[in-house]
């Protein structure tokens, strides 16, 4: 089964949020060292598949970003 990136970002970031949740109310040490271990590994994970991930667009920098369109004709 193939994971899409941006579902690895969520997970990586709900793991990490998850942790600082557990370490605020005092979880035992050994459960905040594993979780931040396995944070970690999902954090490279996470890079390594969002840099392999095969997206491509057909829209080019002349046409702006997608936050931020360009208000006017650039031909």
């Amino acid at each position: 089964m193939k994971i899409p990136a941006m579902t690895v970002v969520a997970l990586t970031t709900l793991l990490l949020f998850v942790l600082t949740v557990l370490v605020s109310f005092d979880t035992p040490f050994h459960w905040v060292f594993y979780l931040t271990v396995l944070g970690q590994a999902m954090v490279i994970w996470m890079v390594y598949k969002v840099l392999t991930d095969d997206y491509s667009t057909k829209k080019t920098f002349r046409q702006g970003y997608e936050d931020r369109p360009l208000t006017e004709d650039l031909e």
